[in-house]
């Protein structure tokens, strides 16, 4: 969709199974008022504690499909046999509101998203130590049809893919984590094309009050 490039930062978030991705968006999301979290649709069923329309839009395949089929996703994806997908309403609500969308989705859909928006700022987590991210997909075990070695060949597939994003962040400490890509949303506030409504704003009064104002050179 055409828009102002200075309307808010398109923020994508991936990260191997694991790595955190979601509660930095999540925490991301909560400490600024620029920044909404966008919810995805998706094909599976609803884990214990999510809610629809808070975590994901909870579709059919076959609705799903005839929505990909019509282009409503900016990007979607199959990832464990579900697919996912960010509906591009959610992005242009962001931009009515003049706000930033962050979205928490897999390499795939992060390159989607690369391609159709150019200017959108991708962020890929990295799990400090296998240690960890064993640990952390351990506690993912007793979901239904979890299989853990399926998850380490798709982080490895994903990690060859780290370099195609604009950062990387180790996730070893949480709030440290958020602290950084904060950081990185910060500084691309003040990239050119961000500020460029303000640069244009400055111009038009400083030509005005040039042509209305008799000052001489001194």
């Amino acid at each position: 969709m055409s828009r102002d490039p200075s309307s808010g930062i398109l923020l994508v978030l991936s990260a191997p199974t694991g790595g955190g991705k979601t509660t930095i968006a999540r925490r991301l999301a909560a400490r600024d008022p620029l920044l909404r979290f966008s919810v995805s649709h998706t094909t599976r069923s609803a884990r214990p504690g999510e809610k629809e329309g808070v975590d994901y839009h909870f579709v059919d395949g076959e609705t799903f499909r005839a929505m990909a089929a019509r282009g409503e996703f900016l990007e979607w994806a199959k990832v464990h046999d579900h697919e996912y997908g960010t509906h591009r309403s959610e992005w242009e609500r962001a931009v009515a509101e003049g706000r930033g969308l962050i979205l928490d989705i897999d390499v795939q859909g992060g390159l989607q998203v690369k391609k159709a928006e150019p200017d959108s700022l991708l962020v890929f987590i990295l799990p400090p130590s296998l240690h960890v991210l064993l640990d952390r997909l351990g506690r993912r075990a007793i979901e239904q049809g979890f299989d853990l070695r399926r998850r380490l060949e798709s982080a490895l597939a994903e990690l060859e893919l780290a370099g195609s994003y604009d950062y990387n962040v180790i996730n070893e400490d949480l709030d440290g984590a958020v602290d950084a890509v904060a950081a990185i949303v910060a500084a691309a506030r003040l990239r050119p094309r961000s500020c460029a409504a303000k640069v244009d704003e400055l111009q038009r009064e400083i030509t005005q009050w040039l042509r209305s104002t008799n000052v001489h050179r001194g």
